[in-house]
């Protein structure tokens, strides 16, 4: 299997099975001399792990990140880290039933034309257990995006047919709730919901946004590797993702150019903009105002209700998929998403030392 790793100068690998013995990711390209500890990852997989509240799935992982290689005393030595998380608490026979048919909304069928075989046990490779490796791995990139003065703000926008209201944006409330919303009001009905779509045996879709601030202009490089481009690739990665928006997003196609530019202007000789539909890039650069991204989330395909497909011998059946799963992905996924606009951000600032002679300079004399 192609396509696991991510990245170039900061360059990350994930491997591992939903019901493996582990899962875990190779961070290749983290500079030397940055300090780093279990616990600076922990805190990251803390935010995703399973068992959280009544609204995710009862799978009891502790997720406990371990340290491989790549840091002495304390510190990274620039060679490649290695990061371990054991699965401990998989139900392998759950998913017995499914061994011979497809499970509607998962890779099962199209794991199975391309490859001749998968693992049905939690679906493997597909899982969203892989993302442990992406977030163990943007815990390292924030920790040094925070020493560059960059910092990520992600949150729950909406479940379902419920949006947050931004006049009542709170960023102190995103860990106040089981729902990771930035809006009090809105997570409390979301609660209510949220019990009424579990008593109907079913899931429901999400939105997550994240707002990247303090990234200078000039990060991300034209044409095929712009910045949105690479954003974009990065978020629509994550499993369940089905949309991925930078700026004002899908609203800018009802628009005129002249509501949707974002005007130019000096403020104590920096250029700033009077407003950011753009979501802080242009071009494919970032233009140095906040980066705002938003990911739309299918409904979890793992559903209690009977649902029509086919086995692998080409039979119709109905399926009754048994086992533990979330009832909405976006809560757990929001610090996924942080995760891979981090790594994004960081490989292309690497990639942008060696852009200007001006900044070789600046390292080398």
């Amino acid at each position: 299997m192609s396509g696991s790793s991510f990245g170039k100068l900061f360059k990350i690998t994930t491997w591992g099975e939903s019901h493996g013995k582990g899962v875990g990711v190779v961070v290749d390209g983290c500079p030397a001399g940055l300090s780093l500890s279990e616990n600076d990852i922990q805190k990251f997989l803390d935010r995703r792990k399973p068992g959280q509240n009544e609204f995710t799935t009862l799978r009891n992982e502790d997720d406990k990140v371990e340290i491989l290689s790549g840091i002495f005393e304390g510190k990274t030595t620039g060679t490649p880290i290695s990061l371990i998380v054991y699965n401990k608490d998989h139900h392998s026979t759950d998913y017995g039933n499914i061994a011979s048919c497809y499970r509607p909304g998962h890779a099962d069928y199209t794991y199975d034309e391309k490859y001749g075989f998968r693992d049905y046990r939690g679906g493997g490779r597909s899982s969203g257990r892989e993302t442990i490796g992406r977030v163990a791995a943007g815990a390292i990139a924030i920790k040094i995006l925070n020493e560059l003065g960059i910092n990520l703000c992600s949150y729950v926008s909406s479940i379902g047919e419920l949006s947050i209201d931004k006049n009542n944006f709170d960023k102190q409330e995103i860990n106040n709730n089981p729902f990771y919303m930035p809006d009090a009001l809105c997570a409390s009905k979301a609660g209510d919901y949220l019990k009424d779509i579990i008593k109907e045996s079913d899931s429901v879709g999400s939105s997550v946004e994240c707002i990247i601030s303090g990234v200078p202009a000039g990060i991300g490089e034209p044409v095929f590797d712009k910045l949105d481009a690479l954003l974009a690739q990065a978020v629509m990665s994550i499993g369940a993702v089905k949309a991925v928006e930078i700026g004002d997003g899908l609203s800018v196609t009802n628009r005129l150019g002249s509501e949707n530019n974002d005007n130019f202007h000096m403020n104590n000789n920096n250029v700033e903009k009077t407003s950011n539909h753009s979501g802080g890039i242009l071009g494919g650069i970032s233009d140095g105002s906040d980066i705002i991204l938003k990911a739309s989330f299918k409904p979890t395909p793992s559903i209690f209700k009977e649902q029509q497909t086919v086995t692998n011998n080409k039979q119709d059946t109905i399926l009754s998929i048994k086992g533990r799963h979330d009832p909405i992905i976006g809560p757990r996924a929001v610090v996924v998403v942080e995760s891979m606009c981090a790594i994004t951000i960081l490989d292309l600032m690497l990639q942008n030392m060696g852009t200007k002679l001006s900044n070789i300079k600046k390292i080398y004399n």
